[in-house]
């Protein structure tokens, strides 16, 4: 006989990773409040395909963006289709808007999603080629209020998440009219230092001057903190709507901070800008989200002139600060009953009860795989269960239940038929 060939392993591919039942008990406490808090400000919940045609990415995100150039996970089907993995949630809610004839419903349209989000990127902590995101998006909505509203329910959901020490940082980086203006000062400023610059920077100042905003190389940096504000270029209506922006967050004691250098990494937005930073100590920051106003992007795609404003928060950088926060995570629903069997016929009896239980709404748990009553009990000790319900082959024959309770060693015979009213008045 020949020797079994040992099969390689297959792993999940690089830069992804799996979900486990544990993680989930994070997960769903950060969606209960997502879920909780976007109903309660009136967003409504939207799913859009996971692929797009590449196009779109392409005319929202820009062509000249880390993003489009390097990023993106797109393919060509076989009919020729040319399509790309959601890189992120804004463009494809943009898109649903405009393919669903959004402009007709009762202005502004608010949406809200929890989506999978696919970018080809070198793997690292909190950052992942396939991530998920929770979005919030007001369409057709040019007050700055909106803008205010949405950084109040991020706000919000930290708050409720428990979550401390994030900072709202934020800047306009203006509109189209104004922006110009900073964007030739800018190269004017960066011209001569150049040379002293990062190699992916020196691209930037030729291709995409305001990117040379978002590095984190440190030389580019230093160089950086002397550089135009945008702030000082703003025309007098973007000018206005910033400063709206931040008294409406005056007005309910919102704390931010400005960044003048803040410039999000997406070419679809205008106006105000802002991100959630988790503070640790002074080597340590990381973005938990951030957003802006995207009030030209529903017509780049071929819709109607609509405001909008938008935000997108990462999960996994978030469930992991609430791990790392050890905050609890509430009261779970534990099983008041646990099912113990003895032999075959048991077994479905056993299997009848556990059925019956769950339909009158008393949580039971069981253990059908253990063939020893020791092996069970140890499961429902192990979870601290305090009834234990036992059938054997004279219980299943007799249509009874032992009754037993984990705490006391105590067991009691009931009949079958009123098993359920008994434990109810248990406690």
């Amino acid at each position: 006989m020949s020797a079994k060939i040992k099969q390689e392993l297959i792993n999940p591919p690089r830069g992804t990773t799996d979900l486990l039942p544990n993680d989930f008990l994070y997960w769903d406490y950060f969606l209960s409040v997502i879920n909780k808090y976007a109903g309660i400000y009136g967003f409504g919940k939207i799913e859009t395909p996971i692929m797009e045609d590449t196009d779109l990415f392409v005319r929202s995100i820009g062509e000249t963006t880390d993003i489009v150039e390097k990023e993106m996970f797109s393919f060509a089907t076989r009919g020729g289709d040319k399509l790309t993995l959601r890189p992120e949630g804004t463009a494809s809610v943009a898109r649903a808007y405009i393919t669903n004839g959004m402009s007709k419903w009762s202005q502004p349209v608010k949406l809200f999603y929890v989506w999978p989000m696919f970018r080809y990127e070198r793997p690292q902590a909190g950052r992942r080629r396939q991530f998920n995101q929770a979005g919030f998006e007001i369409l057709g909505g040019g007050d700055p209020i909106f803008d205010a509203q949405i950084i109040q329910l991020c706000w919000t959901v930290f708050e409720k998440l428990k979550l401390k020490n994030i900072a709202i940082q934020i800047n306009s980086i203006g509109d189209a009219k104004c922006r110009s203006k900073y964007r030739s000062a800018l190269v004017d400023y960066y011209r001569p230092r150049a040379s002293k610059l990062c190699a992916n920077c020196r691209v930037r100042l030729a291709k995409n001057p305001l990117r040379l905003m978002d590095c984190k190389e440190e030389k580019c940096v230093l160089i950086r903190s002397s550089a135009p504000q945008t702030i000082d270029y703003l025309c007098q209506e973007c000018h206005d709507h910033f400063k709206s922006v931040l008294e409406y967050l005056d007005e309910i004691n919102l704390p931010y901070m400005l960044n003048p250098y803040l410039v999000r990494g997406l070419d679809y937005y205008t106006k105000t800008v802002f991100e959630f930073i988790s503070e640790g100590d002074e080597y340590r920051q990381s973005s938990l989200g951030g957003g802006g106003r995207y009030d030209t992007l529903i017509e780049m795609l071929g819709g109607e002139p609509t405001p909008a404003v938008g935000v997108a928060l990462g999960i996994e950088r978030i469930v992991e600060k609430i791990k790392e926060a050890n905050i609890s995570l509430g009261k779970k629903v534990s099983a008041k009953v646990f099912l113990v069997q003895l032999c075959d016929l048991a077994k479905k009896k056993s299997f009848k009860l556990f059925n019956d239980l769950i339909e009158a709404g008393v949580p039971a748990m069981e253990s059908f795989g253990r063939g020893s009553i020791k092996s069970q009990l140890r499961v429902a000790n192990r979870l601290k269960i305090k009834n234990v319900l036992i059938i054997g082959q004279k219980e299943a024959l007799d249509n009874t239940v032992i009754i037993r309770d984990m705490e006391s060693g105590t067991q009691e015979v009931a009949d079958r038929a009123k098993i359920i009213n008994i434990i109810r008045k248990k406690k």
